[in-house]
C-alpha cells in the first residue's frame, strides 16, 4: 500500500477513536515518520489517546524539535505531561501553545493554577 494512503487511512483511523488501529497500520513506517513534524505528530496523537504517554512524549517532543511553531504540538506535548502529573514540565508548552492560540488558554490556566498550588 502506498505510503500516503497509509497515512490517510491511520488518520481516519484516529478521527474515527481508533488509536490502537492507526498504530497498526503505520507501524511499518514508523522510522519515516518520526523523521517528520506532521509524522511524528500522527504518531504522537495515537499515542496519547491510546495513553502510551512515553511513547507520546517522546514522540511529540521530536514533533516539536521539527516544527516548534506548531501550537497543536506543543498543546498535545504539554497535555502528555499533564497526564504524567509534570505539570511544572507542562506548563511551558502549555503557555507557548494558548500565546499561538487563544483555545488552549483554558488548559493553560488549569495547569498553571495546579504548579501555583
Amino acid at each position: 500500500m502506498e505510503n500516503a494512503l497509509i497515512y490517510r487511512l491511520a488518520e481516519g483511523s484516529l478521527e474515527a477513536g481508533r488509536p490502537l488501529e492507526a498504530l497498526e497500520l503505520v507501524a511499518p513506517l514508523v522510522d519515516e515518520l518520526r523523521d517528520t513534524a506532521a509524522g511524528a505528530l500522527l504518531l504522537g496523537r495515537a499515542y496519547y489517546r491510546s495513553a502510551q504517554l512515553r511513547r507520546a512524549e517522546e514522540t511529540l517532543t521530536r514533533a516539536v524539535e521539527l516544527a516548534p511553531s506548531d501550537p497543536f504540538a506543543r498543546y498535545l506535548l504539554g497535555r502528555t505531561l499533564q497526564r504524567q502529573s509534570r505539570h511544572t514540565d507542562a506548563l511551558p508548552h502549555l503557555r507557548l501553545a494558548a500565546a499561538q492560540d487563544p483555545a488552549y488558554a483554558g488548559d493553560r490556566d488549569a495547569c498553571a493554577a495546579r504548579v501555583a498550588s
